[in-house]
């Protein structure tokens, strides 16, 4: 007799909660009846420049698009070196960040283990931690998004599994950036730290450098957001050499492709090129924050990232979203605990800024 798949299937998987991510940009534009160039997508901290010019050459003339890409990278670990300032013998490029999030994982958790979570924050923490058995003990942010490093250590005490302990800086959905003195409290706990840089590039300063003298310590970054490279999915991370030693043993070989490595090695032969769309992003980020303040029903959040999160007053968060979808705008809302009444807007070029604000001028007007 053949079992039902259901039979089959992992018993947590089946009762797993998929990760949401945006509606891509054409289903959306089908849906809307409009044309691409007619929609104002802010809604995903896609950078709005797009890549390098030499990226977009280097793409167009690799002749090797039918051979295996190298299983090491060493070309862009090597790169890589020279921009993080960190041993290329200490770093590992992943398909997107994200498969090292999911890598770190496979790594260290038996089923049973545990991971901190510091929400409201990126998702794919708590996607992964299901998908790898681990359990997830959750220490809520305080009101502002700071950390509750406090919670942290009481959290770590009482939960003698617990392996990992994920955070974003700057944090997605708000921006924001913990202080160094709370990152130390935090290496100091018996378990690996992994500081997610995603955004690192529109806040400043890194970390990475701290990888050398703290070896439970993990800092990933990326290529998608100051490099326009979202759809290439190139990550990268910094390791202690007792922890990557061990992610080469369960790293797939061949998981970068060759166009994200190429892309990847030219972005950074243009790094002035690409740090100063970063610049204008930055400044068109402030720009945009001073104008959100004017609109009675918003009270956006500083931010040291391409986005700015809003607590929406008055209102609610998914009828504005709505609103502004019905308007050829895109940005994100959360369905979910500590944020139902929060959106987040990515920062674009300033004409996207202007449509978002005359858009949100007509709903004020309503």
């Amino acid at each position: 007799m053949v079992p039902l798949i259901a039979d089959l299937i992992r018993s947590d998987i089946a009762n797993m909660e998929g990760y949401t991510p945006v509606i891509p940009f054409g289903v959306l534009s089908r849906k809307l009846g409009r044309r691409p160039e007619e929609i104002v997508k802010i809604d995903a901290n896609e950078n709005p420049y797009g890549p390098s010019p030499k990226a977009i050459e280097a793409l167009a003339r690799q002749p090797y698009y039918h051979i295996y890409p190298d299983p090491g990278q060493q070309a862009l670990r090597e790169a890589l070196s020279e921009y993080v300032g960190a041993s290329a013998d200490s770093i590992m490029v992943g398909h997107g960040a994200d498969e090292l999030i999911d890598l770190v994982m496979r790594a260290f958790i038996e089923p049973g283990d545990k991971i901190i979570d510091c929400p409201p924050t990126f998702g794919m923490y708590r996607f992964d931690a299901g998908i790898n058995h681990a359990r997830v003990v959750r220490v809520w942010r305080n009101s502002d998004f700071s950390l509750d490093i406090e919670g942290v250590e009481e959290a770590v005490a009482r939960e003698p599994r617990a392996k990992l302990l994920f955070v974003t800086r700057p944090n997605n959905p708000d921006g924001s950036v913990p202080e160094d003195a709370d990152i130390l409290r935090l290496l100091a706990l018996p378990l690996v730290v992994i500081l997610d840089e995603a955004y690192v590039e529109f806040h400043g300063r890194s970390l990475a450098g701290w990888v050398k003298s703290n070896p439970n310590l993990i800092v990933l970054r990326t290529f998608s957001k100051w490099a326009g490279l979202a759809g290439l999915r190139v990550g990268y991370g910094v390791f202690s050499n007792e922890i990557i030693e061990h992610l080469w043993k369960i790293k797939q070989p061949y998981n970068v492709n060759v166009a994200g490595t190429t892309a990847a090695l030219a972005s950074l032969e243009d790094v002035e090129y690409l740090l100063g769309n970063v610049a204008r992003i930055v400044e068109e980020r402030e720009r945009l924050y001073l104008k959100l303040q004017r609109f009675d029903f918003l009270r956006p959040y500083p931010s040291r990232t391409n986005f700015i999160l809003l607590r929406v007053v008055g209102r609610e968060a998914h009828d504005l979203k709505m609103e502004l979808e019905r308007r050829g705008i895109l940005i994100r809302y959360y369905d979910s605990p500590g944020l139902a009444d929060h959106v987040r807007v990515s920062v674009g070029r300033p004409d996207q800024s202007d449509a978002l604000l005359a858009a949100l001028e007509e709903i004020a007007s309503e």
